[in-house]
């Protein structure tokens, strides 16, 4: 982008700060312009931004939504990703009054206003005047990836790279702001990309123009969290009120809710989206976390793919996506996709949207149960989960732990299954569909009625990962195996005690109390036969195990890698039993990392935090994966069961 002159030395850029402003918050920040490369246009304890002097865009921008003055990272690119070099003639940035900055155009000599901005304490305002014969230019906010995996929440058309007004930007670890419009804004250009130099997210206003002679964008700072007595004043729980959203990324280029804003949309996982958004407030007016939800199952009724359904980004498009390639669904997909689509079915609305769009749920369930193919009640993948029989780039295993040899009957996916046979058991009554809701309770209870006695292994006193077809338990004492059945209602009672006996007991035996990190989901070295090659895991710096017990492998990635991804299980479960002291040992100090942004970004070797090694290595590759924020769930559980 071409660098033109700065505003002239010596105007004076004064900065307002609100009335609320915390105390030892800093007070108000007065510069020269051009200002130095740690100066602010704008500080309050709530944002801090700096405009760019040559282009309508920030050159810093950072919020706390509590209001604290956490401001020390700027995610802002250094330079717009999607600008040409002669994209904008010479502007000027000038003081307007104590809060109000307007770019100046000047064609032909004549000043004319480009965009105004002003600022109060946690709001900004951008304005933007049309005047025939001046050329109109967007107002931009690009982020760094990198730097923070910014994400914009809102609807979206198919094939359009637009949100519409109202949305929600959300910055992970660091808030959100409301988006809306008084005059004349109908929608943003968004677009994010990874497989590029540098990662981006990039938002764009659009400007007024002939037919909108004044559009008018209000971003105002906000928490937006669940509302729950006790959590204000306790700084345990700053990381819920800061980062409850960080779980919702919406991709621009598949107009669908993703892994984050730049990779791949995941049916896997879109139950981990639903159950978030029926606990979520009302994100911004008019729009509800459920309203993502039910856009993103809509896509997949009308035929998108997703990583994890067979055909998924064979031809990807201009989308930065992986390939699908297994002859096979994963096996927890079509369970997700029914959880998410069921709990999009709440109120009047939901229930009308799930009618209109019954037989396609109706066709996802067959799918589902028709994979069991032995009519034992569990379902079972194509892959048989041998040990051998690894799975391979072309030939997947059955679910969302894709470096470990999940396959046949998966203890994992038929939990999953089995919530979606009840959901849809309650929304078939809802919906007067009574034979239907009889079948799905039938399907839940045979479920049931095999689980326990098919995974039970009795040797660990553990539920195993999975059963191969040739009929062997392959148990590694996983943590989220044995947690989900606990949580979802398979395992009760004493039996469900039992296991969570042996589970801790198996957590201290082999020495792990990292809880800072999150969970391992395997406390047992995976053995290099169960184990699949990392090469296209995304985790190329560690191979797959060269001896056969996996030993020189373990605390990797997914073979025992402290994670916050699948630890909500663990922790639910614990909650759900009465034993509270047991469950606050492991989530307490994941919510002091939640609230020191531990489980998003890069350390300084640049690999990522959402995998760590038992000393906290960063071993990830991603920056930020979604799931890692369900666990902020329990948080309502840590409240209820008192002090």
């Amino acid at each position: 982008m071409r660098k033109t002159a700065a505003a002239a030395a010596g105007i004076v850029l004064a900065v307002l700060m609100g009335p609320g402003a915390s105390p030892g918050s800093p007070g108000p920040v007065i510069l020269q312009a051009p200002p130095t490369a740690s100066g602010r246009d704008i500080r309050s304890s709530f944002l801090a931004a700096d405009l760019s002097r040559t282009s309508p865009s920030f050159s810093l921008f950072a919020v706390d939504s509590l209001g604290s003055g956490r401001l020390d990272v700027n995610p802002v690119l250094k330079e717009d990703p999607e600008a040409q070099a002669d994209a904008h003639p010479a502007l000027r940035l000038e003081a307007a009054g104590r809060n109000r900055f307007v770019f100046f155009a000047d064609p032909q000599g004549r000043s004319r206003p480009v965009w105004t901005v002003s600022f109060s304490e946690r709001k900004i305002v951008l304005r933007s005047d049309f005047e025939p014969g001046i050329e109109s230019f967007p107002f931009v906010l690009a982020f760094d990836q990198k730097a923070n995996h910014a994400t914009l929440l809102g609807r979206m058309e198919p094939g359009e790279k637009r949100v519409a007004l109202p949305c929600v930007l959300h910055l992970p670890d660091m808030g959100s702001l409301r988006i809306t419009s008084k005059a004349g804004g109908k929608a943003l250009d968004y677009d994010a990309r990874r497989y590029v130099k540098t990662p981006y997210v990039r938002i764009a206003f659009p400007p007024a123009s002939a037919s909108r002679s004044r559009v008018e964008y209000e971003l105002e700072v906000a928490a937006i969290h669940p509302r729950l007595r006790g959590i204000e004043g306790s700084p345990l729980y700053d990381g819920f009120r800061r980062s409850f959203l960080n779980l919702f990324q919406v991709n621009p280029r598949v107009q669908m809710l993703a892994n984050n804003a730049s990779s791949d949309p995941v049916p896997f996982t879109l139950y981990m989206d639903a159950l978030m958004a029926a606990a979520a407030p009302e994100l911004v007016e008019g729009l509800s976390a459920m309203d993502l939800v039910r856009m993103t199952v809509d896509r997949y009724l009308s035929g998108a793919k997703g990583y994890g359904l067979v055909g998924y980004a064979v031809d990807p498009g201009d989308a930065d996506l992986v390939a699908w390639k297994a002859p096979w669904n994963s096996l927890d997909a079509y369970p997700s996709l029914l959880i998410a689509a069921c709990a999009s079915a709440d109120g009047p609305l939901g229930l009308a949207w799930a009618r209109s769009r019954w037989s396609g749920l109706a066709a996802w369930a067959r799918d589902m149960m028709a994979a069991d193919k032995d009519g034992n009640g569990l379902i079972e993948h194509l892959h048989t989960g041998n040990s051998g029989d690894r799975a391979t780039a072309d030939r997947r295993p059955s679910n969302w732990w894709d470096t470990i040899n999940f396959g046949h009957e998966d203890a994992y996916a038929n939990a999953l299954a089995y919530k979606a046979c009840l959901d849809l058991c309650g929304l078939a009554r809802r919906l007067g569909r009574t034979e239907e809701a009889g079948s799905y309770a039938a399907q839940a209870a045979k479920l049931k009625a095999s689980y326990y006695k098919t995974f039970f292994h009795p040797a660990s006193g553990l539920l195993a990962g999975w059963k191969s077809a040739d009929g062997r338990l392959h148990d590694y004492a996983f943590t989220f195996v044995n947690g989900i059945a606990v949580a979802f209602g398979l395992v009760e009672g004493a039996e469900a005690n039992g296991l969570m006996d042996r589970l801790l007991a198996k957590m201290k035996e082999v020495g792990y109390d990292a809880f800072r990190y999150g969970l391992p989901g395997n406390l047992i070295p995976v053995r290099r036969e169960d184990y699949v090659n990392h090469n296209w895991s995304g985790a190329r710096e560690i191979g797959e195990p060269t001896l056969e017990d996996g030993s020189d492998a373990f605390q990797y990635y997914e073979n025992g890698g402290a994670t916050a991804c699948y630890a909500y299980f663990t922790v639910k479960a614990l909650y759900k039993l009465g034993r509270a002291a047991e469950a606050r040992m492991i989530f307490r100090p994941m919510l002091r990392s939640y609230a020191d942004g531990e489980f998003q970004g890069f350390c300084a070797d640049g690999k990522s935090k959402d995998w760590r090694d038992w000393k906290g290595g960063c071993h990830g590759y991603e920056g930020l994966l979604c799931d890692g924020f369900l666990a902020l769930l329990c948080v309502e559980d840590d409240l209820a069961a008192g002090r």
